[in-house]
């Protein structure tokens, strides 16, 4: 193959987890697939040894970073749940891949469709049968004392504040803009995106955010305060967390839960919304209520609305707003009414 075809052939990265004897053999049919298109499958260098020692005809399989620049990847693929999809969109973060998630875990929140239609969902892909959504990321960095940055990062998910010793607690005092709001004693804080609103912060006790708002949740975990309530706060706000230097001990950032930083006393944590998006492939104009209802299990029995009746679930296409979908309520494609 000379460099021109490598140039125009099209670049699949395909990102699974290799200790999981089906989503090696589900690696293996999408690379299969993608060849028997024309496209050119790619995978991820961490993932590359362990994949070929248990599917063997993975051994060919171009590399990322190595064979193919992150630039040229068009989509990634991913097989897992959400965290191997977040660590797909660390992957591509240099590029402008979407990321497509075929979940073979178990809540899978982010993932756009099962693996039962995986067949379906790779001949789409090679249609270009897909559309983009952004999702908002965060741009994370922590500050020394004399206010120099010494880490820099991004979230799609969260960033987690954390006390680093089990038995300690974490003294911060929260900020916004550039003001204090309060200070107290807590095991952590979490500031998630719209995204993460349904992973850490859901556990938190935060609020369940729709991606369709732009918006930033601060979340205390464990606070020894009366004023420690979750917070929303617009996307252009930044949000701040100090890491006091009365703390007995010292701190951690994680970000995604994949990527850390140890945070001293006097260290400072500032959160702002990204100027990259992390963009992600859907092949469905499915609800976010429908998502919550079955990733959840949320129980809707005696629900009286237009769907129940009609057995036709609205649902919300590009440039129409929810009202006009619930109104329509008909031929709807790629929907299902939750059980």
């Amino acid at each position: 193959m000379n460099d021109a075809d490598t140039e125009a052939q099209r670049s699949i990265l395909v990102v699974a987890h290799a200790h999981r004897a089906d989503t090696v053999s589900a690696a293996e049919r999408v690379v299969a697939a993608l060849r028997a298109a024309g496209a050119r499958p790619v995978l991820a260098l961490d993932d590359g040894e362990d994949l070929v020692q248990a599917g063997p005809s993975l051994a060919d399989v171009a590399v990322l970073g190595i064979d193919v620049p992150v630039t040229h990847i068009e989509l990634a693929i991913v097989l897992g749940g959400d965290g191997t999809i977040l660590r797909a969109a660390e992957l591509v973060r240099e590029g402008s891949a979407p990321v497509l998630g075929i979940n073979m875990g178990h809540v899978g929140f982010l993932a756009e469709i099962e693996r039962d239609d995986m067949d379906e969902a790779v001949r789409r892909v090679i249609a270009r049968e897909y559309e983009v959504e952004e999702r908002m990321a965060l741009q994370v960095r922590v500050k020394d004392t004399g206010d120099s940055v010494i880490y820099e990062t991004w979230a799609l998910n969260e960033a987690t504040v954390e006390k680093a010793s089990r038995e300690r607690l974490l003294e911060v005092v929260v900020e916004i803009d550039g003001r204090p709001l309060s200070s107290f004693g807590c095991d952590g804080m979490v500031v998630s995106t719209p995204t993460g609103s349904t992973a850490y912060n859901f556990s938190a006790g935060g609020p369940v955010i729709w991606p369709t708002v732009e918006a930033i949740a601060v979340v205390p975990l464990s606070a020894h305060a009366l004023f420690a309530k979750p917070l929303v706060v617009g996307p252009e706000h930044s949000v701040a967390i100090e890491v006091l230097e009365r703390t007995n001990g010292t701190g951690i950032l994680w970000c995604d839960g994949r990527r850390s930083h140890d945070l001293p006393p006097g260290a400072r944590v500032v959160v702002r919304r990204s100027d990259r998006p992390v963009r992600l492939a859907r092949l469905h104009h499915a609800q976010f209520t429908d998502r919550l209802v079955r990733k959840f299990r949320l129980p809707v029995e005696g629900w009286r609305g237009p769907a129940a009746i009609t057995g036709v679930l609205p649902t919300q296409k590009p440039g129409m707003d929810a009202a006009t979908a619930v109104d329509l309520g008909t031929d709807v494609v790629g929907s299902e009414v939750a059980p």
